[in-house]
């Protein structure tokens, strides 16, 4: 294989397309070329870097973060659509040309992607694979160092990528059959490592161990996990303690408010409240945490960016917070983990 390929799942709404943005970002340092890839047709990556919908077509996004030597690579980006990449592959292997062109006329493409989508997932996958196994010899074609793509939802990972599976009651031989393998072939392959974003909540954190079993189920190699949107604690490990035991002394803290002059009526009751809150969130992300690093994979966390602590307020992050995010991934070293399996398909 000639690029590494990462591959990003997680719950939805946990961020998984920022932490992919992010991770294309801190792996494109030092002239290195990455591709980011979205399969998921909602246009996301266009989005985040505040540019027009990216076409099926490899696209130049923007200057990775700077590496030791001072210099960034570049991040380029592709939309797969299973339309398009079906087209392309009847042009490919069936010499269909404009025919192909009739058959989306007439909806034949949608109809086919709809009814077998084992077959839509092997056009998708198909196309990002043929950009990791880019070599040299791919003449015009441009090669990468990694590939990033921004996959579907932990939910619909497993079956997503399991495509051989997904194919086994629809075509035994054939093109579309012998593109399955390669594409399974690869993803087990030592090239790959699926990274799973997570928040540090119940449901989401669940699903996260859910989804690490079904992937090493039908041996598809875990990276790291990654707890996204992470609130840092307000209270020292003291005053934290002290909230949860109800200990917070309110004439003190009537005293501290007057001196720096937000004294009110129902000041100091509303203040308390509002640290039992926070100390309960701090509390649910520290078990949580807890959960994440005793499955013994690498793991990391990226800050909650802006002003709110709440993890689930949702903002969304702008380029200079993508970057950022990129710093705190090459800090953390998610994107040195590789997602290899040892003999007996656990993690190695």
């Amino acid at each position: 294989m000639s690029a590494d390929l990462h591959i990003v799942t997680g719950k939805g709404g946990t961020g998984k397309s920022t932490v992919a943005a992010a991770l294309a970002l801190a792996l494109a340092s030092s002239g290195r070329r990455v591709l980011l890839c979205e399969v998921e047709g909602r246009q996301g990556i266009a989005r985040m870097f505040d540019v027009d919908p990216l076409p099926y077509a490899e696209t130049r996004l923007a200057t990775g973060l700077p590496g030791d030597d001072g210099v960034g690579g570049s991040v380029n980006a592709l939309h797969v659509d299973a339309e398009s990449a079906l087209l392309e592959y009847f042009a490919m292997y069936y010499r269909l040309g404009k025919a192909g062109k009739a058959l989306e006329k007439f909806g034949v493409l949608e109809f086919a992607t709809t009814i077998a989508p084992g077959v839509r997932d092997v056009l998708l996958t198909g196309k990002v694979y043929e950009a990791v196994i880019r070599n040299a010899r791919n003449k015009g074609a441009i090669t990468y160092d990694a590939v990033v793509m921004d996959a579907p939802p932990t939910g619909r990972i497993t079956q997503f990528l399991n495509v051989n599976g997904e194919l086994a009651g629809l075509a035994k031989v054939g093109p579309i059959r012998s593109q399955a393998d390669k594409v399974m072939e690869l993803f087990r392959s030592d090239a790959t490592r699926v990274h799973l974003v997570t928040l540090l909540e119940e449901m989401p954190v669940q699903e996260t161990i859910d989804g690490i079993a079904e992937l090493r189920a039908v041996g598809l190699p875990v990276g790291a996990l990654i707890a996204n949107r992470v609130g840092a604690s307000a209270l020292s490990p003291t005053d934290l303690e002290r909230t949860r035991r109800g200990e917070l002394d309110p004439i003190r803290l009537a005293a501290e408010l007057d001196d720096v002059g937000l004294a009110a009526p129902g000041a100091v009751e509303a203040l308390v409240a509002l640290a039992g809150e926070h100390a309960a969130r701090i509390g649910l992300q520290d078990s949580q945490r807890e959960l994440l690093t005793e499955t013994g994979l690498p793991y990391a966390e990226l800050p909650l960016l802006g002003a709110t602590d709440r993890p689930d307020a949702g903002a969304a992050v702008d380029l200079a917070g993508l970057y950022e995010l990129a710093g705190h991934l090459v800090a953390t070293g998610v994107s040195e983990v590789k997602g290899s399996l040892d003999a007996t398909g656990g993690q190695a």
